[in-house]
């Protein structure tokens, strides 16, 4: 059949692959200056995969090009057309090539290549420094830039997405296309049937890491931080990075899963996860109030049953106690909790009145104390006998000449 058909006339190998039951893609990335993300800004990327019979595109906008993006942006491409091509024609990107010299066979990244095993496409790189062989996608990554990017201001990322889809919808593929002289999505009727059926198994498209939680009990991705349960801190955690979320997992055990953050600087948390320590910290510090209130007497424990059956704060009037034993002393305290326990005195009142009064009657009577000052001054002096200077004056008068 495909001698008669290149026999009747010339017809492209796109086209010979269709009627073949073939159907070609090319797939690339395309860059655009930077965008607001969050409270930074980031590289705007977008991913471009073009049938080659129809012309039928699929565009998607990210800040990154990592694993993660490329896979998660196929299978989007996928759901789009319905089906999925024989052939994916790729750049020599790290992604899906990771050595390319000429002469030799590629050397594909093992996860691409598990990757196009599962969905049952073939890898096609293109040669080197061979621009010709890649002219379709490039051409319409310029377009993009071109006709949809070229003068287009939008505050945020979040609102890049649908601008694209409907861009996509309501401009490229249904355009009269230059080489084709037909609509993409015309032309994609015919293409359709040539697709392969979608896998309904899906693909694990993580990159996989292994963490240290911090003593925050934090894992790192990027520059940004999600929480985990508060008592996996400081262990070795599995983390799966998704474009869209993170899993983190102890061995096969999901631990918490959080949306992606394509911010950077950000600590995310989960309020749960504070919470438990929370309560962690809330039950250590009552283990330790139990065991010094314990310490106390042997009757300690019966005196704490007792408050916890008549009083409905009990923990709070054994601190109290624990408070009167740092004023009072141990053993001052722990006789009160005898008394106290013989008559059914349950309350950090009771022992508070119980060490008064114990205090009252041991207490020795004080010395005589003179309470006031004037008390020194109160003595007695005899008035002074002057009758001696008059004598004196006398005997003077009488020796007088």
């Amino acid at each position: 059949m495909l001698c008669r058909l290149n026999q009747a006339k010339s017809i492209p190998s796109a086209a010979i692959d269709q009627l073949l039951g073939i159907v070609r893609d090319s797939a690339f990335w395309g860059e655009y200056g930077s965008i607001a993300v969050g409270s930074t800004h980031r590289r705007l990327s977008f991913f471009l995969m073009v049938l080659c019979y129809s012309r039928r595109m699929y565009l998607e906008f990210t800040v990154s090009q990592k694993m993660e993006f490329f896979l998660a942006c196929h299978e989007n491409a996928f759901a789009a057309f319905g089906g999925v091509p024989s052939r994916i024609m790729v750049d020599n990107l790290k992604s899906a090539v990771l050595r390319r010299l000429v002469g030799a066979a590629p050397v594909f990244n093992p996860k691409y290549l598990d990757f196009s095993r599962h969905w049952g496409f073939e890898i096609t790189p293109c040669n080197v420094r061979a621009g010709n062989e890649k002219g379709r996608v490039e051409n319409g990554v310029g377009y993009v830039k071109k006709n949809l990017l070229a003068g287009l201001e939008l505050a945020d990322f979040a609102a890049m997405q649908p601008a694209a889809t409907l861009w996509v919808d309501t401009v490229a593929n249904v355009r009269i296309h230059g080489a084709t002289h037909q609509r993409p999505i015309d032309h994609f009727e015919e293409e359709r049937a040539h697709l392969r059926p979608l896998n309904p198994a899906g693909f694990d498209l993580a990159r996989v890491c292994t963490v240290r939680a911090t003593k925050q009990f934090r894992v790192p991705l990027d520059t940004n931080h999600y929480s985990v349960p508060s008592r996996y801190a400081g262990q070795r955690l599995t983390l799966k990075a998704y474009a869209d979320r993170v899993c983190i997992y102890d061995a096969d055990q999901l631990l918490w899963r959080h949306a992606r953050s394509m911010d950077r600087h950000q600590d995310i948390e989960e309020p749960e996860h504070a919470r438990q320590l929370l309560v962690q910290r809330k039950s250590a510090r009552e283990q330790r109030l139990l065991v010094h209130f314990l310490a106390l007497s042997p009757c300690a424990q019966a005196y704490r049953e007792g408050l916890e059956a008549k009083r409905v704060n009990a923990r709070v009037h054994l601190r109290k106690i624990l408070a009167l034993a740092e004023l009072h002393g141990k053993e001052a305290v722990a006789r009160a909790l005898e008394d106290g326990l013989e008559l059914q005195a349950f309350s950090a009142e009771y022992i508070a009145n119980i060490l008064a009064a114990r205090r009252r009657i041991d207490q020795e009577p004080a010395p005589l104390q003179l309470t006031r000052r004037a008390d020194l001054l109160e003595l007695e002096i005899p008035e002074p006998d002057l009758s001696i200077y008059d004598r004196d004056e006398g005997a003077d008068d009488e020796n007088t000449p």
